[in-house]
């Protein structure tokens, strides 16, 4: 079972569209074989998410989807042995902006997008990434694994 905390530091999603996030990320820790987990979602603005980029990547721009590890090793930092349980996976930050914005452009639902960069945020927690070729299609094919599960498509879909 994973715990999720959320935060809409915009104060615009429904309890509809929390519920919507929290079962594609329930659904996405159950097919990653996850048990007493607990993940942060903060939902944000462009403005809020560039100071985050800007403050941690040192980008200086809005971006759709932050995430932290919180396992992840830092540069000098040892590895902890035998993870306590719960495991608190780390935090998702997305931007609201960027989500309505990028679901225009790619000509799909509000709901799909946000389930989405959800899903991509949550699969960085648990150390996909996608900095070369072949990451990249490794991440790409378990978040449309993970989504089209659930029957959430690139299509006009209106969420599971």
């Amino acid at each position: 079972m994973i715990a999720i905390d959320f935060m809409d530091e915009t104060e615009s999603l429904n309890p509809q569209k929390l519920a919507f996030v929290q079962k594609i990320l329930e659904h996405a820790a159950k097919e990653e074989g996850l048990k007493d987990s607990e993940v942060s979602v903060t939902f944000v603005t462009d403005e809020m998410i560039r100071d985050i980029n800007r403050e941690y990547r040192g980008k200086d721009q809005p971006t759709d989807v932050i995430s932290f590890a919180m396992e992840e090793l830092g540069e000098g930092e040892t590895a902890i042995i035998g993870l306590p349980e719960p495991r608190m996976l780390g935090d998702i930050i997305i931007s609201l902006d960027r989500t309505k914005e990028q679901a225009e452009d790619f000509g799909h639902s509000f709901e799909r997008e946000l389930g989405f960069l959800a899903v991509h945020g949550f699969l960085h927690l648990l150390g996909y990434d996608h900095m070369t070729e072949e990451d990249e299609k490794k991440m790409s094919f378990r978040q449309e694994e993970i989504l089209v599960s659930l029957g959430i498509t690139r299509d006009k879909h209106e969420g599971a």
